[in-house]
């Protein structure tokens, strides 16, 4: 049987046969000019949406990077201002030392109390730092609301409680700022636990100590007064100490003998009174407060303005330094606990910095093995496709040429 093909079906059949060589051969040519395999998601639909799913992932990792950049430069700047903060609160204590000098006249005390205005201004333009932008760092979640303001007795914090955050990682948000009033304000007094003092009415020349805690069980967190008495000849000192929280009051001991350093201990705590209380002197011992570094500069320095004549003036004094003494400590260790967080933080983005560019080189090979090209496979089918389509054009020239009218005389 002989089979007929027609001039122009031939000649189509060419033609379509060369234009699919030429279009396989751009498309090779277009892969080796992009060092891509996938030009369109219809080369390999499944590698297409897995390499969408890498670089969603790899874009989101490089925004942690710079998240991790921004929190680096806010903790930073925290961090710093804490630092000095922290060379004031020392640079005071050295003042409260310094005042306790048994030489120093009134006039002496009331130079350090005007240094430590200045102090006072100093630190509370500190806790008012602006963040660089627009903000200020201590204020939470109201950053452009000044953090404190000078009142009679210390000073306002106007903020809040909150902590800005970032989103450092996959699974991490970071607090990139402080509360002023948790480094300002939330600062135990005494020694933590509870606090002596004397009463403003005191006329000898006892002075009380900080006090200990002996057995944190037993504490009651209970209001004690100790009053002193001075009786008899010889003059014999006796002291009772009273709970005031139980109702009605509690003697805890009664007309214990006083002896001047000794150590005054119930309720697993334990303190002394130096020097000679008089009679009817009282003591008192609470539980530890809450109060601001700038009501305890503010307190202190109008303990250094007070004078401190006689016997009864020194203990006061001396009262009044041991209280500001042991409230700056404490203010130091809340700073200082408050900046250990920050650099634990700091720290914390380097190990993510690390890791983040660990996922990034994951993601950019992942990314090669499912996008990149296999250039000598390329450039070795580019050759062939080249030589089929030389050909393919060649043969149809030829046989495009056939004609019987050639043979025609």
């Amino acid at each position: 049987m002989t089979i007929r093909v027609s001039t122009h079906a031939s000649y189509e059949a060419g033609t379509t046969q060369i234009n699919s060589l030429q279009s396989q051969l751009a498309r090779t040519q277009m892969q080796l000019s992009t060092n891509k395999r996938l030009l369109t998601a219809a080369d390999d639909p499944i590698a297409s949406a897995h390499a969408l799913e890498i670089t969603q992932s790899q874009s989101m990792n490089t925004q942690f990077g710079t998240n991790r950049t921004n929190a680096r430069t806010s903790l930073s700047l925290v961090d710093k201002t804490l630092q000095d903060v922290t060379g004031q609160i020392q640079d005071i204590q050295t003042l409260v030392v310094n005042a306790g000098n048994g030489t120093y006249t009134d006039s002496d005390r009331a130079t350090i109390a005007t240094e430590l205005e200045g102090r006072l201004t100093d630190l509370m333009g500190l806790a008012n730092t602006a963040d660089g932008t627009g903000g200020y760092l201590f204020s939470g979640y109201k950053s452009t609301t000044q953090p404190f303001t000078p009142v009679p007795g210390g000073a306002a914090y106007q903020g809040d409680q909150g902590q800005r955050t970032l989103q450092v990682g996959s699974a991490r948000k970071m607090p990139i700022s402080e509360s002023g009033s948790a480094i300002f304000e939330a600062i135990t007094t005494g020694n933590g636990s509870f606090v002596t003092a004397g009463a403003a009415g005191n006329t000898g020349s006892g002075v009380i100590a900080p006090g200990t805690v002996t057995n944190r069980a037993q504490l009651t967190n209970h209001d004690y007064a100790i009053k002193f008495s001075v009786a008899g000849t010889p003059a014999a000192t006796t002291y009772t100490v009273t709970d005031n929280t139980q109702q009605p009051p509690v003697d805890v001991l009664q007309n214990q003998a006083y002896t001047p350093g000794a150590s005054i201990s119930f309720d697993g705590i334990s303190f002394d009174v130096k020097g000679a209380p008089a009679d009817n002197d009282t003591f008192t011992v609470t539980p530890s407060q809450k109060q601001s570094v700038f009501t305890t500069i503010t307190n202190l320095i109008a303990t250094l303005r007070a004078p401190a004549d006689g016997s009864t003036g020194k203990a006061a004094l001396a009262n009044g330094l041991s209280t500001a003494g042991a409230n700056m400590k404490n203010a130091l260790d809340n700073v200082l606990t408050v900046q250990a967080s920050v650099g634990a933080r700091l720290k914390e983005l380097d190990t993510l910095d690390s890791t983040g560019d660990d996922l990034n080189v994951q993601y950019t090979s992942t990314l090669g093995d499912l996008q990149d090209l296999d250039m000598v496979k390329a450039i070795s089918l580019f050759s062939q496709q080249q030589t089929t389509l030389q050909a393919a054009q060649m043969s149809f020239k030829a046989m495009s040429g056939l004609s019987l009218f050639n043979y025609i005389a």
